[in-house]
């Protein structure tokens, strides 16, 4: 069997695209000896990171899994497969291994997959497979597929002698190599670099690293320890999934938020997503909502309340909050940080649904334009789509101006909430329908 982007070609000819993504899956989970060849694994595997996904087909049989997947590729000679893969309704994002972290804190995944992504994993320094080893949880798995796994000729055999002598010194061990596949686990804890040799490269990070910090940072080309507690624990205490999207996360005292702060938050998001749902009752049809963007994500409450349905979220924590976005990936949801001072990295009409919780605020609070964030949001969304502002009366009054030029006015239903242990001040409720833009038909 052999891996070629999105297609599976097997021995004697042939390519498949839908039954053999599940076959690979299943080979995967056979290779790390799981039960019953469920990647899943009980629950305990959850978040994914899928570097050079192509069109993300990985990322979508994994859904049936239950397991989600950040689908990472860039804007490149693959010009527009994010965008496909958006309009497939699969979890994506526009995204480079370039110089800077990406916008994901530290340990948010149970395994990292590259098949045939073009990447060199050896340029300076090794710094990408560090950055790997930041995201990957302890015992976190790498599943690379490549011709430096199983080809025989000589300079796939120096890369592979070369990858392996770094991972060695980063204290990764080989789980399984079959074909052209080969599975690395990261250290469940610091014992090992303990062990190191002084000199040893890459180095351990400086005590002073905070290697949650994502937005803007520069890579750096050194390993990560883990806490004093990670290291005593050697594992993240998470709960399998689904049981862990509703349960309190342990990094929660990192962040200073008590475990009834977080319960209330996710029961007050619980009952303003019903009422979110009762509002738009009359206009809103069956499977029309998949992609779903959460610009103030906070603690994850609003898409933890939509676990029911047949949605994903993309879960934004504004640059002031990036610190809350470890929650996100410890419930076993995706998110990315981002300053709703720029644009978003996507592409056009790629959501079905926006949710803006005090952020057209905040943003004003920054000195930043609230006309610039509405003309983002609108690229953002898809026609007949729904923007959810629950904002300061002022604000959402400033928005009703600007709806008859970005065509939101199709539709639309303004209330005032009731008061709930997150209100923050006076609020207001605002959700509008983009309509299409249509010339009008002359005879």
């Amino acid at each position: 069997m052999i891996v070629d982007g999105d297609k599976i070609k097997f021995p004697g000819g042939g390519t498949h695209f839908h039954y053999g993504a599940d076959i690979y899956i299943a080979a995967i989970a056979g290779m790390l000896k799981l039960p019953g060849e469920k990647l899943s694994n009980g629950g305990n595997i959850r978040n994914v990171l899928d570097v050079g996904c192509g069109v993300a087909s990985f990322g979508a049989y994994l859904l049936s899994h239950d397991i989600i997947a950040m689908s990472l590729a860039p804007n490149d000679v693959h010009e527009n497969q994010i965008q496909f893969a958006l309009e497939r309704g699969i979890p994506s994002t526009l995204g480079v291994l370039g110089t800077k972290r990406l916008p994901y804190p530290s340990r948010s995944f149970e395994l990292a997959h590259c098949s045939r992504c073009r990447i060199d994993w050896l340029q300076r320094d090794g710094i990408l497979l560090l950055e790997l080893d930041r995201l990957l949880r302890p015992g976190g798995y790498f599943v690379y597929s490549s011709p430096e796994a199983y080809a025989h000729d000589a300079e796939n055999r120096r890369i592979w002698n070369a990858m392996y002598d770094l991972l060695r010194r980063m204290c990764w061990r080989v789980v399984s190599r079959r074909d052209q596949t080969v599975i690395w686990a990261k250290p469940l804890s610091n014992s090992c670099y303990m062990k190191r040799s002084r000199g040893t490269q890459p180095p351990l990070c400086m005590s002073g690293d905070e290697p949650d910090e994502s937005w803007n940072v520069p890579m750096k080309a050194c390993i990560t320890p883990y806490s004093a507690k990670v290291h005593k624990e050697k594992g993240t205490g998470l709960e399998p999934w689904p049981r862990r999207l509703m349960a309190p996360p342990p990094r929660l005292e990192e962040i200073g938020v008590t475990l009834d702060e977080f319960h209330k938050d996710t029961n007050v998001w619980h009952e303003r997503v019903v009422d979110y749902w009762k509002q738009m009752k009359s206009v809103i049809l069956k499977n029309s909502v998949r992609n779903v963007m959460d610009m103030n994500s906070n603690l994850g409450g609003f898409a933890a309340a939509l676990k029911d349905k047949d949605i994903w979220v993309m879960n934004v924590a504004p640059v002031n909050m990036s610190s809350r976005l470890k929650i996100i990936y410890d419930r076993g949801l995706i998110g990315t940080v981002h300053d709703w001072c720029e644009s978003f990295s996507t592409y056009p009409r790629t959501y079905d649904l926006l949710h803006a919780w005090m952020i057209l605020s905040e943003t004003e609070d920054r000195g930043c334009s609230i006309e610039d964030l509405l003309i983002e949001m609108d690229r953002m969304l898809r026609p007949e789509g729904f923007i959810i502002i629950r904002d300061k009366p002022h604000i959402i009054n400033s928005v009703r101006k600007f709806m008859p030029a970005l065509k939101w006015d199709g539709w639309s239903s303004e209330v005032e909430p009731r008061t709930d242990a997150l209100s923050l001040s006076e609020e207001r409720i605002l959700i509008a329908r983009k309509k299409f833009w249509r010339e009008k038909l002359t005879i």
